[in-house]
């Protein structure tokens, strides 16, 4: 399986995957998903959001088990980050079939689609779709790069855009959702542990920073007749460092739009991103106030504009204590070992549905940390520790 999905979407040059969602590299992924859940003998479904689903047995209201992760990436992302989750839950159920394990309860294994939010700026969106945390309109206005809308894209990839919204029924099905997903940390690596619990996910969001100056003549302007935007932006940014590290949270200005995007124009516009987290929801606060102020005080010193827009926000999310508990004592039955709980940084559907259903997540060692990147990277031992550990947690909450 592995094997299979390496190559789609992979680019030469950077050796990074640019899964893009509804995009060609995205419809293998599920062509790919779609073969392995038949290849199984499993019940396969495209839901009205596009998610895919694999279901052993018949799920009534309540009742099923389900896991996954989803296929699509980040910009020049790594293999790891969401295929680990998808392929190690088709491996599980193999092992549980080659146990001869006696399923009580209806198992899924699901694909959520954009989840990295690549293409249309939005993390979880069908998820997010499905779970009602995003209402149609919205997911309507959502555009891309080159305008295209969620809507045209959907229909161009062979789905009906018409069909999109909450589904209650579907979730409605879930009695417990677990996704294996590989750390995006070294926690794992410093404590020497293959497998981590995950306990929450920080409250995290995106902020567009719009700075309009006065586009010019680079080469004939003179210093102090400038409106360059771009300095505005500069010192914004290292103000972003400033007030991640006073707070003890993260923060990043990591995608920038540029107005005329000359070598030999001033900008009239810099559109810059912030990606803030943090472990709790007053840091995040103080984080983002303090960007803004400082953004507001270097756009008035340069003559420049300024709007802030949040464009997205995930508030704390802690996941189901009793799933939770329930995991470590699975994992730890029969060794007395207790399994690492970790907080995490990193949004993932588990967090998205954990408002609607119980959820738990399961993390990977990831011996370098590295994620959102072609050096992402898990063992092999790791990887395989990760799908027994997946096995032993589906047959103790779906098995007899």
């Amino acid at each position: 399986m592995w094997r299979q999905l390496l190559p789609i979407g992979r680019d030469a040059v950077s050796g990074g995957y640019r899964r893009f969602a509804w995009t060609r590299a995205d419809s293998e992924c599920r062509r790919w998903f779609e073969e392995q859940a038949r290849g199984r003998g499993l019940d396969y479904e495209a839901d009205r959001n596009g998610n895919q689903w694999a279901w052993l047995g018949e799920p009534a209201r309540g009742d099923a088990v389900v896991t996954g992760s989803h296929l699509d990436s980040v910009p020049d992302g790594g293999a790891f980050d969401g295929p680990l989750g998808v392929v190690s839950a088709f491996a599980a159920l193999d092992e549980l079939r080659r146990r001869g394990a006696r399923f009580a309860k209806p198992l899924g294994i699901v694909n959520f689609g954009d989840e990295e939010g690549a293409r249309f700026g939005l993390a979880c969106v069908g998820s997010r779709l499905t779970a009602g945390a995003l209402t149609v309109e919205q997911a309507h206005r959502l555009t891309d790069g080159d305008g295209i809308t969620l809507p045209q894209a959907m229909e161009a990839a062979g789905h009906d855009p018409g069909t999109i919204g909450p589904d209650p029924e579907r979730l409605d099905r879930i009695g417990a959702f677990v996704e294996l997903h590989v750390e995006q940390g070294r926690a794992l690596a410093l404590s020497g542990d293959r497998i981590g619990i995950a306990s929450a996910i920080w409250p995290h969001g995106r902020w567009r920073f719009d700075f309009r100056g006065e586009a010019n003549h680079a080469g004939t302007t003179r210093l102090a007749d400038r409106r360059d935007p771009m300095l505005s932006y500069a010192g914004t940014v290292l103000a972003a460092r400033r007030e991640a590290e006073l707070a003890g949270a993260v923060a990043t200005f990591g995608k920038l739009a540029v107005e005329p995007n000359g070598v030999n124009a001033i900008p009239s516009l810099v559109r810059g991103w912030l990606d803030s987290r943090a472990a709790d929801q007053e840091s995040l606060d103080a984080v983002v106030d303090g960007v803004r102020r400082a953004a507001r005080a270097h756009a008035r010193e340069h003559g420049v504009t300024l709007d802030v827009e949040r464009e997205s926000f995930t508030p704390v999310v802690e996941f189901d204590h009793a799933l939770r508990d329930e995991l470590a004592r699975i994992l730890g039955s029969g060794t007395g070992l207790g399994v690492p709980v970790l907080g995490t940084g990193a949004g993932h559907d588990a967090g998205i549905l954990s408002g609607r259903v119980p959820a738990a997540m399961l993390f990977v060692r990831n011996p370098t940390g590295v994620s959102h990147s072609p050096a992402e990277s898990a063992d092999e031992d790791d990887c395989v520790a990760g799908v027994l550990a997946l096995a032993d947690v589906l047959e103790g909450l779906a098995c007899t």
